[in-house]
Formats: C-alpha cells, structure tokens, sequence
C-alpha cells in the first residue's frame, strides 16, 4: 500500500482490496471513536489493544512505512529510468485485479452491472480531466481538500494525489506547506519564532494544519460510510469498486508523454508533472514487446497472490 501510494493514478486501496484486507482495514478504522478517547485517557491498554484491532493494524502500518522508506524510493527510480516498463507492470496487476475483485460479488445482475459501469465513466472522466490551473487558499476549500484526498488514497482505484492535482493545489499542500513544517523547524530551534510567524511560510503551516485536520475527520468518516455501505449494499459496493479500478487503467497507461508545468515547480526545483498524453505505439520493436512482457508480470503477480491465498 505504501509503494502504490507513490505511483501516480495508484490507489493504496486498491492493493488492500486486492489482498483481501480492505473490509478487515476500514472496520479497523472504523473503531476510532470517542469510547476509543476514554479507553486512552483511563489508560486501559489491553481493551484498547483490543478495540482498535492493533495486531492487525499495528504490521499494516509497519508495512507501510517499511515500504514508503525502501520499495517506495525503488518505484520512483523505476519511473523516473524506466517509465513504461514500470507503468506496464502496475497496468497488468490492476488489470487482473479488476477480474479478482470482480468475482467478490455473489449476484450479478443488471443493477450490479449498471453500477460496475457507472464506477468505470467516473475514474475514467477523473483521469482525463485538466488539473485546475490556478491554487485556491480558502481555508474552507482546504479542508475540503483534506477530505476529499484523504478519501482517494483509502478508495480503490482512485488516487488522493491526482485528486489534488484536479483541485488546484497539490502543489500548495503537497510541496509548499509540507516544505513550511522543516522552516517551522528550524525557528523553533534558533528562537527565531517572531519573525517565523510575520512571514508567509506561517500561512503556509495553517494550510498544512487545515488540511491534516480535514484529512483525519475525512478518513474517520469516510470509513465509518464504506463500512455501512459494504453491510448494507455489498455487491453494490464491490461493482462499483470495481468500476473505478476499471477506470483508473488510463491513468497508468504504459504508452504516454509526460506534460509538465513551467510556471509551477516541485520541491526539487523542477517543472511539475500535470498530466499525460496516451498513445498507441505504430511499431513495435523490442522496448514495446518488454512493455507487453512487464504486463503479463503484473498479471502474473495477482494470480500467484491469489493462488497462495488459497493455498493457506
């Protein structure tokens, strides 16, 4: 989940889904509440342990962090020296998963199939649609941000970066306001705080604070509805997943240039990535045929997971 977070239109939900933890994820995230909040002030651990479901989240976290620390910069520097190749991958282990996840619904019917589709229109529309050219610094409009990116990173099939990159201001709350935490950092340290807080780096800190707020209301709200949805409206729920993972397979196309930004950088100083066009190869030589290699890797992948998780 960590690593597909850093691969862009790559959803970390779409790789629990997957893997068969996504119920066991959200009802975990499910139990953050206000009884959670007396268990932690009366310091009663063991129930506590025990409500949040730690023995599960505890390595899923790990995990994650482990990933985001080490497999994380792996894919970067694959999709940086070998872009096609890695984006062939990703396509062909979505691609399967679109079939695997597909099977968790016990009654197709026209319904289920009317919402599978209507999944699939809107990931498709999210990941052809132009980025919103201009930032929007309303603080309402930025909790709004944190709401809904939050809830892109933990959906299948729908990226909360790419997400932000439509709304404008991935660049403010991504690379601005996160880069406003280390100069926050070093005013603390030197006791330079007065001047800190008349600078603009200060407004970019509230963004950032706005924004983890919005985040974390997001993510507990959202999980409590998806949990409700999937006991209510299960097959509904996984047609339409399953839809959006359908949807996102453009987005991680592995024939496409790369558009970029010369008005706005990222926090290396260079031009920021704001879009893709797709293409088609008209020839094919060897580079096209590895590309087709690396995506039947990717299928191969789903099909071993799936087969081992039989096996046990």
């Amino acid at each position: 989940m960590g690593a597909a977070n850093v691969i862009p239109g790559v959803s970390g939900g779409t790789i629990a889904l997957i893997t068969n933890i996504y119920e066991e994820l959200i009802e975990s995230l499910t139990s953050f509440n206000f009884s959670t909040l007396k268990l932690i002030f009366k310091f009663k651990f063991k129930p506590l342990y025990c409500k949040l479901n730690l023995n599960f989240l505890i390595p899923v976290m790990l995990g994650i962090v482990f990933s985001i620390l080490s497999l994380a910069k792996l894919f970067d520097y694959l999709l940086v020296e070998y872009p096609s190749y890695t984006w062939a991958y990703f396509f062909g282990l979505v691609l399967a998963s679109v079939y695997y996840v597909g099977l968790k619904v016990k009654h197709w019917d026209w319904k289920t199939i009317a919402i599978l589709i209507i999944g699939a229109l809107i990931a498709f529309t999210i990941s052809i649609t132009s980025p919103s050219p201009t930032e929007n610094t309303s603080y309402f409009y930025i909790f709004i941000c944190g709401l809904i990116g939050v809830c892109g990173m933990i959906l299948p099939g729908l990226s909360g970066s790419y997400i932000l990159m439509l709304m404008g201001n991935y660049h403010l709350l991504m690379v601005k306001s996160i880069n406003s935490i280390s100069e926050f950092t070093r005013a603390l340290i030197s006791g330079n705080l007065t001047a800190f807080f008349s600078s603009s780096e200060f407004d970019l800190l509230i963004y950032f604070l706005i924004f983890l707020v919005g985040s974390i209301v997001g993510l507990v709200a959202f999980s409590n509805i998806i949990s409700w949805v999937f006991h209510e409206y299960h097959d509904a729920t996984l047609a339409i997943l399953t839809g959006f993972i359908f949807g996102s397979l453009s987005i991680i196309w592995p024939w496409k240039k790369e558009n970029f930004s010369n008005e706005i950088i990222d926090r290396q100083g260079e031009p920021l990535l704001i879009g893709y066009e797709r293409y088609f190869p008209d020839e094919f030589g060897i580079n096209e045929l590895f590309v087709v290699v690396m995506m039947l890797i990717g299928l191969l992948s789903i099909i071993s997971i799936e087969y081992l998780a039989k096996q046990e």
